[in-house]
Protein backbone atom coordinates (compact mmCIF):
# COMPACT_ATOMS: atom_id res chain seq x y z
CA UNK A 1 0.00 0.00 0.00
CA UNK A 2 1.05 3.56 -0.61
CA UNK A 3 1.62 6.06 2.18
CA UNK A 4 -1.66 7.93 1.57
CA UNK A 5 -3.62 4.66 1.62
CA UNK A 6 -2.13 3.83 5.04
CA UNK A 7 -3.26 7.22 6.34
CA UNK A 8 -6.84 6.66 5.12
CA UNK A 9 -6.81 3.11 6.53
CA UNK A 10 -5.55 4.34 9.92
CA UNK A 11 -8.15 7.12 10.00
CA UNK A 12 -10.92 4.62 9.26
CA UNK A 13 -9.77 2.32 12.07
CA UNK A 14 -9.63 5.29 14.47
CA UNK A 15 -13.17 6.35 13.48
CA UNK A 16 -14.52 2.83 14.01
CA UNK A 17 -12.82 2.68 17.41
CA UNK A 18 -14.31 6.04 18.42
CA UNK A 19 -17.81 4.93 17.44
CA UNK A 20 -17.52 1.66 19.35
CA UNK A 21 -16.21 3.49 22.42
CA UNK A 22 -18.94 6.17 22.35
CA UNK A 23 -21.92 3.85 21.90
CA UNK A 24 -20.80 0.75 23.80
CA UNK A 25 -17.87 1.37 26.13
CA UNK A 26 -18.05 4.93 27.43
CA UNK A 27 -18.92 5.11 31.11
CA UNK A 28 -21.95 7.22 31.85
CA UNK A 29 -22.65 8.61 35.27
CA UNK A 30 -24.50 6.59 37.90
CA UNK A 31 -26.82 7.88 40.60
CA UNK A 32 -28.98 6.67 43.41
CA UNK A 33 -32.56 7.86 43.65
CA UNK A 34 -32.44 11.56 44.48
CA UNK A 35 -35.59 11.73 46.57
CA UNK A 36 -38.15 9.53 48.28
CA UNK A 37 -41.57 11.21 48.25
CA UNK A 38 -44.38 9.33 49.96
CA UNK A 39 -42.76 5.96 49.33
CA UNK A 40 -42.07 6.73 45.66
CA UNK A 41 -38.42 6.73 44.62
CA UNK A 42 -37.77 9.61 42.22
CA UNK A 43 -34.85 10.64 40.04
CA UNK A 44 -34.43 13.04 37.14
CA UNK A 45 -32.74 11.80 33.97
CA UNK A 46 -31.43 14.43 31.58
CA UNK A 47 -31.81 13.49 27.90
CA UNK A 48 -29.18 15.29 25.84
CA UNK A 49 -27.12 13.13 23.49
CA UNK A 50 -27.64 10.28 25.95
CA UNK A 51 -29.12 9.65 29.38
CA UNK A 52 -27.55 11.29 32.40
CA UNK A 53 -27.33 9.52 34.72
CA UNK A 54 -27.38 6.38 32.60
CA UNK A 55 -27.35 4.10 35.65
CA UNK A 56 -29.90 4.56 38.43
CA UNK A 57 -29.91 2.58 41.68
CA UNK A 58 -33.28 1.93 43.34
CA UNK A 59 -34.81 -0.38 45.94
CA UNK A 60 -36.72 -3.37 44.56
CA UNK A 61 -40.41 -3.69 45.44
CA UNK A 62 -41.06 0.06 45.63
CA UNK A 63 -42.51 2.37 42.99
CA UNK A 64 -40.00 4.35 40.93
CA UNK A 65 -40.70 7.63 39.14
CA UNK A 66 -38.08 8.67 36.60
CA UNK A 67 -38.57 12.18 35.28
CA UNK A 68 -37.02 12.37 31.82
CA UNK A 69 -35.93 15.96 31.12
CA UNK A 70 -35.47 15.98 27.35
CA UNK A 71 -33.30 18.99 26.47
CA UNK A 72 -33.01 18.40 22.75
CA UNK A 73 -35.07 17.85 19.63
CA UNK A 74 -33.00 14.99 18.15
CA UNK A 75 -35.55 12.47 16.80
CA UNK A 76 -33.53 9.55 18.21
CA UNK A 77 -34.37 10.54 21.79
CA UNK A 78 -38.10 11.14 21.30
CA UNK A 79 -39.16 7.66 22.41
CA UNK A 80 -38.30 5.85 25.62
CA UNK A 81 -38.53 2.04 25.69
CA UNK A 82 -38.42 -0.03 28.90
CA UNK A 83 -39.05 -3.59 27.66
CA UNK A 84 -39.16 -5.24 31.10
CA UNK A 85 -42.10 -3.02 32.09
CA UNK A 86 -43.81 -2.87 28.66
CA UNK A 87 -43.30 0.91 28.56
CA UNK A 88 -43.07 2.91 25.34
CA UNK A 89 -43.30 6.61 26.16
CA UNK A 90 -43.08 9.62 23.85
CA UNK A 91 -40.75 12.27 25.31
CA UNK A 92 -41.68 15.75 24.03
CA UNK A 93 -38.71 18.00 23.23
CA UNK A 94 -37.73 20.49 25.95
CA UNK A 95 -40.19 19.06 28.47
CA UNK A 96 -40.12 16.89 31.58
CA UNK A 97 -41.99 13.57 31.33
CA UNK A 98 -42.52 11.32 34.37
CA UNK A 99 -42.46 7.54 33.89
CA UNK A 100 -43.56 5.26 36.74
CA UNK A 101 -42.95 1.55 37.28
CA UNK A 102 -42.21 -0.91 40.08
CA UNK A 103 -39.26 -3.30 39.85
CA UNK A 104 -40.61 -6.30 41.78
CA UNK A 105 -37.37 -8.27 42.00
CA UNK A 106 -33.73 -7.17 42.31
CA UNK A 107 -31.95 -7.02 38.97
CA UNK A 108 -30.84 -4.87 36.05
CA UNK A 109 -33.57 -3.30 33.93
CA UNK A 110 -32.51 -1.71 30.64
CA UNK A 111 -34.07 1.32 29.00
CA UNK A 112 -33.22 2.82 25.64
CA UNK A 113 -34.40 5.14 22.90
CA UNK A 114 -36.67 3.91 20.13
CA UNK A 115 -33.66 3.28 17.88
CA UNK A 116 -31.66 1.52 20.60
CA UNK A 117 -28.69 3.91 20.38
CA UNK A 118 -29.14 5.72 23.71
CA UNK A 119 -29.03 3.31 26.63
CA UNK A 120 -29.45 3.28 30.38
CA UNK A 121 -30.01 0.87 33.23
CA UNK A 122 -32.09 0.81 36.40
CA UNK A 123 -30.43 -1.38 39.03
CA UNK A 124 -32.88 -2.61 41.67
CA UNK A 125 -31.27 -3.86 44.86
Amino acid sequence: MRYDQWIVFGGGIAAIGAIIWYFFLSHRSAAAVSSDIGGVQEATVRVLGGYSPAEIHVHAGRMVRLVFDRQESNPCSEELVMPDFQIRQFLPAHQRTPVEFTPIAPGRYAFHCGMGMLRGTVIAE
